[in-house]
């Protein structure tokens, strides 16, 4: 039986795809995900036994215990830190509120003041408004329970306000879900918790394989006064919420006696299609106290994979280049006559020539297969012009790049400049009676350059892509006074005045991103607005659409730099100069919010000044 010139081609290709297919396929999945996986929990699990010793070492040293936890992070890209025999990360005090109790509540604890952590109750956006909040609070109120003398808040009430705050998780295990949250009756009281099943979505759903003890707690209220306020600077470990979240989820368990960790553990996790590995394991120090390390780490690193995926691809491509070889080989002998003409042009396709296109003169398998070259000769020719216009893209994203990094480059040369003129005259001992004069002036080019650092990461955020815009309804007349408070002491140091002119309209936007845009946008006008002179605020209702518009007394803007002010590090002149303050970012940012809303804006010169509006959706 004689086959037919297709059904040879299929099958020898069809084995060929399979082949490579299978190959992949083991290599990929089974092999060395396997090897991959074993290796990374192998090298983390000896790295934490080494961290365990250091730890160990550093007795409670706190600056060397953070050191610890940050180099292991970098090395590892392994989120790591240590809990107490409660669930509560340690040295927390960065991120926490002290609150002195009231005596009269207070006759069964050995201690009369409480650090109370509050990565359990926000996140890390909504900072400056807690302390805004707080700071009007005068008794508070601790709803929670105690083990061993350990307070352990689930709620935290004010009185004078109605600010609330709750971890959640652990509120509803002792009270279950709620719609409202009621104040704390100002009597204390204790009485057992009532135990109840966690959420089916805890990753820590793992049962242990004696039941353990129970745990000697009791629920709890107290009350107290805010004595200090301790808030986050730069980047720290509160910034990963799937971490904190893990960290909160294991304290639940550990507080309601549903999971035994007497020995270290290692739990699988999955989050947006990613693989989570979680490191749990318990201490004891010095003094017999138990702690746990606690860490997690992805499967799925982009940098780690490719990296050892070079060798094993290079062996891969070698062999599959050999088959080709061979079979062109083969196919060159043994495919008749015509198909010397099929050689002839795809090669000349091969040299990104598509100028010559087979001639089909029958409709025999042949014929079949030039149809199918000439297209794919035409396709081909297509998709190579793009990626020449993607090329093209990419170089003018490559210039913007150099242009960012330039400029980047120059912000920071001004102010190390200043930073190692004024350590070598303290060094120098030139002006040891102008000592402090010199450590304010570092202090103040660090702080610039913090800021300068934190407006980059959050330029790039924005320009990534990737961030999802989260849209809610909020009074925009309220966002506006608040943020004016914010800037009080501003505006009374230039002695200006502020007009506010308001529609009391609702908008439709993310309620953090606009009050930061306001704020680039009022400060703005504050730094540019002669001293006593005025600064007009207004919202105007604009065809369902609230327009807000932010105008200061002062000098215009040249017509032709209207446009290029939003550029990021433009300030209107050459020299860059840095005398009237900010990073050269914040029109940028903000121009990046507004386009992630959709929001027409804009920049104008008006009669006396300068003019800076935008428009949002308005909602009743």
């Amino acid at each position: 039986m004689r086959i037919g010139i297709v059904l040879k081609l299929f099958m020898l290709t069809t084995l060929l795809c399979m082949l490579i297919l299978v190959i992949m396929y083991i290599g990929q999945t089974i092999f060395f995900k396997q090897y991959y996986a074993s290796q990374k929990v192998e090298e983390i699990n000896t790295s934490i036994e080494s961290f365990e010793k250091e730890y160990l070492k550093a007795e409670g040293d706190v600056q060397a215990i953070k050191q610890l936890e940050q180099g292991f992070q970098q090395e590892h890209t392994t989120w790591i830190t240590t809990l107490d025999s409660v669930g509560n990360i340690k040295y927390a005090n960065d991120f926490s509120v002290e609150i002195d109790l009231d005596s009269s509540e207070y006759e069964n604890f050995s201690n009369r003041t409480i650090h109370v952590p509050l990565y359990s109750f926000i996140d890390l956006e909504e900072l400056d408004r807690l302390k805004f909040n707080l700071e009007q609070v005068e008794d508070i109120f601790i709803d929670g329970i105690i083990i061993d003398n350990t307070v352990v808040p689930a709620i935290l009430t004010g009185k004078n306000r109605n600010v609330v705050l709750e971890n959640r998780l652990l509120s509803e295990e002792l009270y279950g879900q709620r719609t409202e949250i009621e104040l704390v009756p100002e009597e204390s009281s204790t009485r057992n918790i009532k135990k109840s099943q966690l959420p089916a979505e805890e990753l820590l759903d793992q049962k242990p394989e004696t039941e353990p003890s129970p745990v000697e707690s009791s629920q709890i209220f107290l009350k107290g006064r805010i004595t200090d306020l301790q808030l986050p600077v730069g980047s720290t470990i509160y910034t990963n919420r799937l971490f904190i979240e893990k960290i909160k989820q294991f304290q639940v368990k550990l507080l309601l006696d549903k999971i035994d960790i007497s020995h270290a553990q290692t739990m699988d996790y999955e989050e947006n299609n990613i693989q989570y590995k979680l490191f749990i394991r318990p201490i004891t120090d010095t003094t017999g106290d138990t702690s746990y390390i606690f860490a997690m780490t992805s499967l799925q690193p982009v940098d780690e994979a490719v990296q050892m995926l070079e060798d094993y691809y290079l062996y891969l491509v070698l062999f599959v280049l050999l088959l080709i070889v061979l079979a062109s080989f083969y196919y060159s002998k043994k495919i008749a006559k015509p198909l010397l003409q099929i050689n002839d042009t795809t090669n000349k396709i091969a040299s990104l020539d598509f100028s010559e296109s087979i001639p089909i003169r029958s409709k025999d398998e042949i014929g079949t297969l030039s149809n199918n070259i000439n297209t794919l000769s035409t396709k081909l020719h297509s998709y190579i012009d793009q990626l020449q216009q993607d090329i093209e893209k990419e170089k003018q994203l490559e210039s913007i790049r150099k242009e960012f990094i330039s400029g980047v480059s120059h912000e920071l040369k001004t102010p190390l400049s200043i930073m190692k003129s004024c350590i070598s005259i303290i060094e120098d001992g030139v002006a040891s009676d102008k000592k402090d004069y010199y450590f304010h002036a570092l202090k103040k080019e660090v702080d610039k350059m913090d800021l300068l650092i934190v407006d980059m990461l959050e330029l790039a955020k924005f320009e990534s892509g990737t961030y999802k815009m989260e849209m809610d309804v909020f009074p925009i007349d309220e966002s506006i006074a608040y943020i004016c408070e914010q800037l009080a002491l501003e505006i009374e140091n230039k002695q200006l005045h502020v007009h506010q002119h308001r529609s009391n309209n609702n908008v439709f936007a993310n309620q953090n991103r606009i009050e930061q845009v306001l704020t680039n946008f009022i400060t703005n006008a504050i730094r540019h607005t002669p001293d006593n002179q005025h600064i007009f605020i207004s919202t105007i209702e604009d065809n369902g659409r609230v327009k807000v518009c932010v105008e200061n007394n002062g000098a215009p803007i040249a017509q032709e730099q209207l446009d290029k002010i939003w550029d990021r590090f433009y300030r209107g002149d050459t020299s860059r100069n840095r005398a009237q303050g900010g990073t050269g970012l914040g029109l940028a940012i903000s121009k990046n919010i507004l386009e992630l809303h959709g929001a027409e804006y804009g920049v104008s010169n008006t009669e006396d000044g300068v003019m800076f509006f935008f428009y949002l959706d308005k909602k009743e």
